[in-house]
């Protein structure tokens, strides 16, 4: 099989096709968790610590003015830039939570369609079945 058959069969696998929509799914929903945190959330935040944008929260490094934004204190110099970053935590916090509640009501799913499966009748052990063909042809034989 040559190199470019291999690739063609690895890539119309189930398990591929299946991941290569949840990674566009997950980046379109990123976008939506991105924005609700940066639009709706911080907003919200940045009232309740002065009114401020709280992206633009920063310490500086080189002795910058506090009262320049963000970018114009990054020209002048090295900031921590700790808004921004509390800002893709929460990000994170939210995608973690709604993608853990996701796996959790799948594995209940999955739970539910067990329990409701029809069970197979147990196997007897295979000495337990030959045991029994013993006992009926000695019964057919008396």
């Amino acid at each position: 099989m040559s190199m470019m058959q291999e690739f063609r069969a690895f890539a119309i696998k189930g398990n591929v096709v299946d991941l290569a929509v949840g990674v566009i799914i997950g980046g379109a929903f990123g976008k939506i968790v991105e924005s609700l945190v940066q639009d709706v959330i911080m907003p919200v935040i940045g009232k309740i610590f002065g009114g401020l944008d709280f992206a633009n929260y920063y310490l500086p490094l080189n002795g910058q003015n506090t009262r320049l934004t963000l970018a114009e204190a990054k020209k002048a110099g090295a900031v921590l830039a700790y808004g921004n970053f509390v800002t893709i935590l929460i990000n994170f916090l939210i995608l973690a939570f709604i993608i853990f509640q996701m796996v959790r009501l799948i594995n209940k799913a999955r739970e539910m369609a067990r329990l409701n499966e029809p069970k197979a009748p147990a196997v007897p052990p295979e000495e337990i079945a030959l045991l029994r063909e013993i006992r009926d042809s000695l019964n057919k034989k008396a």
